[in-house]
């Protein structure tokens, strides 16, 4: 029995057993590989010594792979941090976005074309609720972040959008929400599965939708027509959450959400020679923790189900606040509502800067004399930065 395990450890101990039973694809074999390796020396070290007192420190890379939750901390904070140059202090909206479970089978075969089409029809569907003139008249602010886990390790794919309360039309007037009422979400849930199932049919009529694993039945056109009959019947989830009052309650929730992977360390309890338990939120009991125990292969499993497609961007900004935008209409928005600007803690500060600010670590003062650290790059640290290019 191990008590607190990393990914790392669980990865070691099962990996080997679930290649015995699954395949994995490219993208998850090389994360689990980065996993695997990930400060162990195997992507090289920094050498530090003391200019005093000569001590030296040997500080072992880490693999830098967005799955990896060892590697998500400092580039989690200085993300976030950068957003604080276009955030306007105001309200904001939380909205969740689900597709029917009866689609995950299509979702995980068809990941490039179907997230697409998932942002695509979230997007749109805010934006044209927003514009009209019955709910806002003007074009918010938002960003969209796709999850594909549930607290269980479950393929779950689902959208969390973060929206500014108002909007700017294309006289430059700000319309502001008052009412604590955003969109309607019956008409918002309507909208989004009508936009969703006819991206799904376009893809489809353009044969660009494969069907492996538990979608292989949908080859057959009557089964495939029986999973649109049954999608097309079912009522589409959208959940208008909490509203956010001011730009530091939303920052906060971006670092909570934003960079979030499948699971964290923290939340794995256990392991033995057979399973791996873990946290989990029970939504019956109001989200209390409870656990979960896990064969180990299928812990792997579900794990895996979650590593993204090459290049895919999990978080993506609409309206005023697209890169497109942002810059030039951000500074107007701020004028009109006549809220603050907030400043980057961050803008001119290194890693090693942020962390003797977030962490209140001086990693440049040697730990035995005070002294200041002097930093060598070993050979292998050249290497990965020249694999990872």
């Amino acid at each position: 029995m191990i008590n607190n395990p990393t990914m790392q450890d669980v990865l070691r101990q099962f990996y080997p057993k679930y290649l015995d039973v699954y395949t994995p694809n490219d993208r998850q074999a090389k994360t689990v590989h980065h996993i695997m390796n990930c400060k162990t020396g195997a992507y090289g070290a920094n050498i530090s010594q003391c200019s005093e007192c000569g001590h030296i420190q040997y500080h072992n890379n880490s693999c830098r792979d967005r799955s990896c939750p060892m590697c998500q901390a400092i580039s989690n904070e200085l993300w976030v941090d950068a957003q604080n140059e276009h955030v306007l202090d105001i309200d904001y909206y939380h909205l969740v976005f689900t597709v029917p479970s009866e689609l995950n089978a299509l979702f995980y075969c068809n990941q490039k074309e179907l997230y697409a089409l998932f942002f695509q029809s979230v997007s749109d569907t805010v934006m044209a609720l927003s514009k009209d003139t019955a709910h806002m008249g003007g074009t918010p602010g938002f960003i969209s972040i796709m999850h594909t886990w549930g607290s269980n390790l479950s393929y779950h794919p689902h959208m969390h959008l973060l929206s500014t309360s108002g909007g700017l039309d294309q006289e430059r007037s700000w319309h502001q929400k008052k009412d604590g009422y955003f969109l309607p979400g019956r008409a918002m849930a309507a909208l989004f599965k009508g936009k969703f199932m006819s991206g799904l049919k376009r893809i489809h009529d353009m044969d660009k939708l494969c069907y492996e694993g538990n979608a292989e039945k949908y080859r057959n056109s009557y089964e495939y027509q029986e999973l649109l009959n049954t999608c097309y019947e079912k009522k589409w989830v959208t959940d208008i959450r909490e509203s956010f009052g001011g730009a530091e309650t939303v920052m906060n929730y971006l670092g909570r959400y934003t960079h979030r992977i499948a699971i964290s360390n923290s939340r794995i309890l256990r392991m033995d020679e057979t399973t791996v338990t873990f946290k989990i939120k029970d939504y019956k009991r109001g989200g209390a923790w409870k656990e979960l125990t896990l064969d180990g292969v299928e812990f792997v499993r579900r794990f895996l189900m979650h590593i993204p497609p090459k290049g895919f961007v999990r978080i993506r900004h609409y309206g005023i606040l697209s890169n497109h935008n942002k810059r030039k209409l951000i500074p107007i928005c701020r004028n009109l509502i006549g809220c603050r600007e907030f400043l980057r803690k961050f803008r001119n500060n290194d890693k090693v800067q942020a962390i003797k600010i977030l962490y209140k670590k001086d990693v440049t003062a040697c730990p035995h004399c005070g002294g200041h650290v002097l930093y060598q790059v070993h050979t292998a640290q050249l290497l990965h930065k020249k694999n990872s290019a």
